[in-house]
């Protein structure tokens, strides 16, 4: 299967470079039998790249360890789930699935029939298909996952133990699908620069793909989040890790891109703009796999270390950046805007402040990641920069994002009047005024808390007051009951509403970050069986310790009955266990999670008397986090569900 697999990709990288190379003189040339054998070939290099996948996943589910890459990644007792995630897990596969994901969605791309950015298609699909021929020279010669060993063992390594979780189906497989999304718009940009078809064309053929790529990376950066949380033993969700940042920031930049191409369907303006922000995130999305391969950073999420990968990518993101950012530079005066941002106090102002904070938080994400590389340049000395110094920078920056999702909803386009603002904001602004009132009466005096919690009020009373607006108003003139007028007036505009139930989403994964950030309580303590401890109105009382192994680990198990307020609530049973192929130590996390808090039990150490070291947190409101990413998803799909023909021309018009 090997030797299948080797061939067939061979025989795609082949073909990928006809078909860029076609589509390219195709599309100038305008002649339909060169396009059509560009298509044909696009879709044929689809089919290859399947038939290595398929010769992949066939050694992965055979236990053929003569494959390097099956020896390393898999054992003979993981279960069918996790043999199938193996295709991910290391270097060289994940590289083929990227190449895999992306033939997909050439061919998509190519057989996709549609009326607007037709003529965009064939430079597009030329793009693309580069791109997928620099992947498979990757795949091909640097990091080869059909590699054979000179002998084959009688088992496997199998998976590092931490990545044996649920999140390992999930988490890589989104992520690569949002990093790998974003070249679809990025060819489309380019695209609409080398045809001189600079107008909304090229902006309107890409919002679904950018939303839907925007969806997927911000589902994987949820996941890993969660992951962290239950898997790590560490209490948080969120480290400010490299490879952590590397997937946020384009997940940022194609948020701002989101709301500036609004910007430019409306009102014709930030063309330029709106191209530096499409050529950002797909770069970006290219670092994010750059700085997992590289070694060039240090994280817990990183592959083996091949400098001749990053070199490799770090020459294509730099004939990228030159080539794309030339391109605009080319066409800068065909890109002017053709309106003028009429007064600071419009949605297009607020629009453009949120655009440069999301990329100002971007940069301080980048020079925080890099700063450690840059001190060792200049001083010879390697700075680290932790997570206080992404929380102070960001903090703010991510907080006036959330109030501008707020004031976004209600203020007017091109000029609002001091009447209208007072008429739009005087509920909203009362509202977070009364809960800012009670949370100190209620005695929390952290400033960071209150001002976290007012503004969330805030932008969500703008939101349900839009809402009522608008449903009254369908009331009034359709007579139609309340509930059956809410409905119509959201699927009356999917994209304006599916933006608002986003805005929700964050503005509850705010709540969440705040609560568990700010509010948390953590205790160490060592106790010997029969021992009790309290923290806040928990009292937990270690019962036992348990040893015992399995085929393939040993593990030692706490037993811990908890009560709350004097009243029993169960037993949690934290673990810590040692895979016989792993030296590292994996901790197996308790949690007992309610709307309120979360009762967080790690266990730390144990000695040969059973007197164990257990690390115990409450963490507030982090169930908030988890349901804001379900309403951000939710919201996300809301937006991008196609429209009707007719929904669709009312909703460009908003």
């Amino acid at each position: 299967m090997a030797d299948i697999g080797y061939i067939a990709l061979f025989l795609a990288l082949t073909v990928s470079l006809y078909s860029a190379v076609a589509h390219i003189i195709g599309g100038r040339g305008r002649d339909p039998v060169l396009l059509a054998s560009a298509r044909n070939a696009a879709l044929a290099v689809c089919g290859l790249i399947t038939v290595s996948v398929a010769a992949l996943l066939y050694a992965l589910l055979n236990h053929d360890f003569q494959i390097e890459y099956v020896a390393s990644y898999t054992d003979r007792s993981m279960s069918l789930s996790y043999l199938l995630s193996a295709l991910w897990a290391g270097n060289d596969g994940s590289l083929l699935f990227w190449g895999w994901l992306l033939s997909i969605f050439a061919a998509v791309l190519v057989l996709q029939k549609r009326e607007i950015g037709r003529e965009l298609v064939p430079y597009a699909a030329g793009v693309v298909m580069f791109t997928l021929t620099f992947f498979l020279v990757l795949s091909l010669f640097i990091a080869n996952v059909f590699d054979k060993l000179s002998f084959v063992p009688a088992d496997g390594k199998g998976l590092n133990p931490l990545l044996e979780n649920p999140g390992m189906f999930f988490h890589p497989p989104t992520l690569l699908v949002g990093y790998v999304g974003f070249t679809i718009p990025f060819a489309f940009a380019v695209s609409a620069m080398l045809t001189r078809r600079l107008g909304d064309e090229w902006v309107i053929t890409v919002r679904r793909w950018t939303l839907i790529t925007w969806l997927f990376l911000g589902i994987g950066n949820l996941i890993g989040a969660w992951w962290a949380y239950v898997e790590l033993g560490w209490g948080g969700y969120w480290a400010w890790d490299p490879v952590e940042n590397a997937s946020f920031m384009p997940w940022l930049v194609a948020t701002a891109f989101l709301h500036s191409m609004m910007m430019q369907r409306r009102r014709g303006i930030l063309k330029i703009w709106n191209m530096v922000l499409v050529i950002l995130t797909f770069v970006l999305s290219i670092l994010g796999t750059f700085l997992t391969r590289s070694g060039i950073l240090s994280s817990v999420h990183t592959f083996a270390e091949s400098p001749l990968l990053g070199y490799m990518f770090l020459a294509f993101i730099g004939v990228t950046l030159l080539g794309a950012f030339g391109l605009v530079y080319y066409r800068s005066r065909e890109l002017r805007s053709e309106a003028e941002m009429e007064s600071l106090v419009s949605r297009e102002s607020t629009f453009l402040l949120n655009n440069l904070l999301l990329v100002g938080a971007t940069f301080a994400i980048f020079v925080g990641n890099f700063f450690p590389i840059i001190s060792e340049a200049v001083r010879g000395v390697k700075i680290s920069v932790g997570p206080p110094f992404f929380n102070q920078v960001n903090t703010p920056i991510f907080l006036a994002i959330v109030l501008l999702a707020g004031i976004c909803t209600l203020i007017g386009w091109r000029q609002a009047s001091v009447k209208n603002l007072l008429r739009n904001f005087l509920w909203p602004a009362i509202i977070a005024l009364a809960t800012s009132l009670a949370l100190f009466i209620a005695g929390m005096r952290q400033a960071g808390g209150i001002l976290t919690f007012a503004i969330s009020s805030f932008v969500l009373a703008t939101i349900l007051l839009e809402w009522l607006r608008g449903s009254r108003a369908r009331h009034r003139t359709r007579n139609e009951n309340y509930f059956k007028a809410f409905v119509g007036l959201l699927g009356a505009n999917r994209p304006r509403y599916g933006g608002y139930m986003v805005h929700i989403g964050v503005v509850l994964i705010a709540v969440g970050v705040a609560g568990s950030s700010l509010f948390d309580v953590t205790r160490e303590v060592s106790l010997k069986p029969g021992d009790s401890m309290t923290i806040n109105q928990y009292i937990l009382t270690f019962d036992r310790l348990d040893r015992f192994s399995t085929e393939t680990r040993d593990i030692v198990t706490a037993s811990i009955s908890v009560s709350n307020g004097g009243t029993p609530i169960g037993r949690m049973s934290p673990e810590k266990y040692f895979h016989r192929s792993y030296d590292q130590p994996v901790t197996e996390v308790a949690i007992r999670s309610t709307i309120r808090e979360d009762l967080y039990i790690i266990l730390v150490d144990y000695a040969e008397d059973d007197t164990t070291a257990f690390k115990i947190i409450v963490n507030p409101l982090v169930r908030w986090l988890w349901i804001g990413g379900i309403v951000l998803v939710l919201g996300g799909l809301f937006a991008f569900w196609p429209e009707g023909r007719r929904q669709s021309a009312s909703a460009q018009r908003e």
